[in-house]
């Protein structure tokens, strides 16, 4: 890649950083496992930062190196750090340990900031309780604390979660209980592709998981994660906001790290942007977005469930497009870093767009939007979404850029280079 900015007229080229999913999947598998790995391509921002904290603190040894992580494991043996381990606004950081240290012994005390207090872990909680887990938190909420005994495992029933996270928290360390996990999915599942990665991670670290269909899982105990060298690929939901830029700004933009076929469900953006009339190609580690000159009018309802973190993505090109965009599928957005649905109503709603939240969404209704100053809410997500919107209309100014340091530190790095 030219890292060179680009001459006008020529295709724009950005870089993105490891994804932040399998980066902390696969933080916690090498924590667990027997013998040292090296997590090359890794995503080093605020968020994994918390997650490599609170596993040293359980007696892993992780430490940046040239290319990625080094992290030498425990072979499931969870130390106690005998203090709270404190994660930030790390949701993910904070389901997954939160089982993890189910696997010690003795007091566990699991917290981060004010927003991580009101995002709920209810589910995953009385999931252990049922495993005979000494576990309690308060209003379904952090703080979590738990008095480990080792986990024992065995059948377990979740319906209509609203998050992932709680399966793939008792997946992550279903090889290291007495009795292995035999994990049912009922009802409505959301971000069902995040499970997905966690069983390729789980499987690239030696574990045996069986599936039947999408909502039965089976994990013995036979095999434990052995360290290994991982390559983790580029982040789409990153790359989500380039491809955004090429479809507002009308110019082809190039995003390098990442291909077409990647099992990360926001790649389901791209057939969004193909459906409103964009170009998509790709190559092995690349994929470019050219746009029409007017993207496809018209009213569109478009199912989220799949790829939550592009609400914020899809509600910025839905302002720039003539018609009526709907998107379903998303209530769990209220109990995200901020409440999504709420935020981004708000805030197109600053820039003169109508837009306005659902019980399981957003309407959007397309127009001129004009310059404002956007709240980010302390949410990653949002100022990334408007900072796109300002490369198309000037005066839109971002109150916290800071806050894409949670996951994307060299966000405006890459911006300038459009």
């Amino acid at each position: 890649m030219n890292p060179e900015k680009d001459l006008p007229g020529k295709v724009s080229s950005v870089e993105v950083p490891g994804s932040k999913s399998l980066t902390q999947r696969a933080l916690i598998a090498a924590a667990l496992a027997r013998g040292e790995s090296l997590i090359r391509g890794a995503l080093i921002a605020e968020d994994t930062r918390h997650l490599m904290e609170g596993l040293n603190l359980l007696g892993a040894r992780l430490e940046g190196v040239d290319g990625g992580i080094r992290v030498v494991g425990t072979g499931g043996a969870i130390a106690n750090p005998d203090r709270a381990i404190f994660l930030g606004n790390n949701g993910t950081a904070l389901r997954f340990l939160t089982a993890l240290v189910c696997l010690g012994r003795g007091t566990y005390v699991l917290t981060g900031e004010p927003r991580l207090l009101e995002r709920p872990v209810g589910p995953l909680v009385e999931a252990l309780k049922g495993m005979g887990v000494n576990i309690a938190c308060k209003n379904q909420c952090p703080p979590v604390t738990v008095s480990a005994n080792g986990l024992r495992g065995g059948q377990i029933t979740l319906t209509d979660i609203e998050s992932s996270q709680y399966v793939s928290a008792l997946l992550l360390c279903a090889p290291y209980t007495a009795k292995g996990i035999e994990l049912s999915l009922t009802g409505n599942i959301v971000s069902a592709p995040y499970i997905d990665l966690t069983v390729g991670v789980m499987k690239d670290f030696g574990a045996k998981i069986y599936r039947t269909g999408r909502d039965l899982f089976s994990v013995g105990t036979q095999s434990i994660y052995e360290g290994r060298a991982y390559d983790v690929e580029g982040d789409v939901s990153s790359a989500s906001y380039f491809f955004l830029a090429a479809a507002l700004l009308k110019r082809p933009v190039r995003v390098y790290g990442i291909r077409r076929e990647s099992a990360q469900g926001d790649i389901g953006l791209l057939d969004v942007l193909e459906k409103l009339g964009c170009r998509i190609e790709s190559g092995e580690a690349w994929v470019e977005v050219s746009a029409p000159n007017s993207l496809a009018a018209g009213d569109v309802t478009l199912d989220m469930g799949n790829m939550p973190d592009m609400v914020p993505t899809v509600g910025v090109l839905a302002a720039y497009r003539r018609g009526k965009t709907v998107m379903t599928n998303a209530a769990h957005l209220k109990i995200k870093e901020s409440n999504r649905l709420a935020a981004m109503a708000s805030e197109l709603s600053r820039v003169g767009i109508a837009a306005s939240e659902r019980p399981d969404g957003l309407t959007i209704e397309g127009g001129i939007p004009h310059a404002a100053d956007i709240e980010t809410y302390n949410d990653h997500r949002i100022a990334m979404s408007f900072a796109v919107a300002g490369l198309a209309t000037p005066g839109i100014e971002i109150a916290d850029k800071k806050c894409v340091d949670k996951s994307f530190p060299g966000f405006w790095r890459e911006l300038d280079k459009l």
